[in-house]
């Protein structure tokens, strides 16, 4: 469990903690940096479901974790109690499903690189550290990819790109949706764009761009499944916490897994619950199960996301 300290510009204290539960081996990615919609959970995951809280906070932090109720209470009744926020998002973890490095080590037939999820770009890595890839990369591929393009979305995405070398462009996008438009105002090269992505990608990009006449080639490199913890830790999360204020999604499969179970511990006070979507796609998820979208996050970064929970909360009259 750890704690973090969320603060706006000028401010003299901080306005929250937030609190990150259940993510054994380090710290989660959310803590070390910003994550991309549509990160998902690989094959062989062996990690806890990673839970998030976030608490508003009226004094200096003490340096101790607030200690959890076991009642389970339906927010906005006492706009002087705690108010808890659910994240819902995965763990790090190290499995992909397939090797990209063939095409990797193929530049010259391609025209450049799309990256859409972190989760991708740490598949990526992950192969250029088996069987002494690396110092290859490094020596020729590395600079002849850095001659292309490589597009991104998300300053979380970016990083992990920039990690393995390479420069980037496209971050400030925000979703693939704006990604697409970006491409199709630079893009003019006849050769194929290298798309490495997960099984539950959206197509939305590829058509955008084939239709403006750019071809692009799918390398599926992770796979999305329901970690088999899921239902235990919110089982959990709600007998330590009570009912949150909100719960925040982070991507529509995460919705997807975690809907039932969520419905089945709110109950009736699942209708006071504020949802929010950390992007437009998993916006769109929430709308199709019939769920109010209180707010969806300006950018996939985690001031963007605060700032938006704290939106909802405060029109919530807390």
């Amino acid at each position: 469990m750890r704690e973090l300290q969320l603060s706006e510009a000028g401010a003299p204290r901080p306005l929250a903690r937030v609190l990150v539960l259940g993510a054994r081996g380090g710290p989660s990615p959310w803590q070390r940096r910003p994550r991309g919609e549509g990160a998902a959970l690989p094959a062989g995951s062996s990690r806890s479901f990673t839970a998030c809280w976030w608490e508003p906070c009226d004094s200096a932090p003490t340096g101790r974790l607030p200690s959890a109720s076991p009642a389970r209470r339906a927010p906005g009744k006492d706009c002087q109690a705690i108010m808890k926020v659910l994240l819902l998002k995965d763990p790090k973890e190290d499995d992909c499903g397939q090797d990209p490095y063939i095409r990797l080590s193929h530049p010259e037939g391609y025209g450049g690189l799309i990256f859409t999820s972190p989760r991708a770009v740490e598949a990526v890595e992950l192969c250029l550290e088996k069987d002494n890839k690396t110092e290859v990369w490094r020596k020729s591929l590395q600079e002849k990819w850095n001659a292309k393009s490589v597009y991104v979305v998300g300053n979380a995405t970016a990083s992990l790109v920039n990690k393995i070398g390479l420069h980037t462009e496209g971050e400030n996008c925000g979703n693939a949706e704006k990604l697409a438009e970006y491409i199709c105002s630079r893009e003019s090269s006849a050769l194929p764009l290298l798309f490495p992505c997960g099984t539950l990608k959206r197509e939305i990009l590829p058509k955008m761009l084939k239709d403006k006449g750019i071809p692009v080639e799918s390398l599926t490199v992770y796979q999305t499944i329901p970690h088999p913890g899921i239902q235990g830790n919110l089982n959990s999360y709600y007998s330590q916490q009570g009912i949150p204020a909100s719960i925040t999604f982070f991507s529509p499969s995460g919705l997807t897994h975690s809907l039932k179970h969520i419905q089945e511990l709110s109950g009736d006070n699942i209708d006071q619950i504020k949802f929010v979507a950390i992007g437009p796609t998993t916006a769109h998820a929430l709308a199709a199960q019939g769920l109010p979208v209180s707010c969806t996050a300006e950018s996939p970064t985690p001031q963007a996301l605060a700032a938006g929970i704290r939106t909802a909360l405060q029109s919530h009259g807390c």
